[in-house]
């Protein structure tokens, strides 16, 4: 909750309100955050399994960015990685795993929870004016 003092600046009902609310920015999985991590998880989220070039292609990563944050996301236990040959050729596929799902999930979770709690102290604000 905010208030107006005479200057018209916003001032803050309770720090600890917003210190609160600003802590649980901290509390997001840092794995899943990063932007390229987060849109493998994306991706992985709506397929059973699917091949590099295909997650390179809706992600848009490079090679080498695609396999750097697969790999991260593979050593939080986040997905699993397949390598294999097709035709004598060395491919790899990718699913989601269970936790990974889960992880998913909760970090939306908590973004919509950041997303409401700001979004009611803007709308609180706006009522003030």
């Amino acid at each position: 909750m905010t208030t107006k003092d005479d200057s018209e600046s916003v001032v803050p009902s309770s720090t600890d309100d917003i210190n609160n609310d600003l802590q649980r920015v901290f509390e997001l999985d840092r794995i899943i955050h990063e932007p390229a991590r987060l849109v493998i998880l994306a991706a992985l989220s709506k397929a059973e399994e699917v091949d590099f070039k295909f997650l390179q292609m809706v992600t848009g990563l490079t090679k080498g960015n695609l396999s750097r944050q697969a790999t991260n996301l593979e050593e939080a236990g986040y997905i699993e990685i397949r390598k294999y040959y097709r035709h004598k050729v060395p491919a790899t596929d990718y699913r989601i795993t269970d936790t990974g799902r889960r992880a998913f999930a909760r970090y939306w979770d908590q973004m919509a929870a950041l997303q409401q709690r700001f979004h009611d102290e803007d709308s609180n604000h706006e009522k003030e004016e």
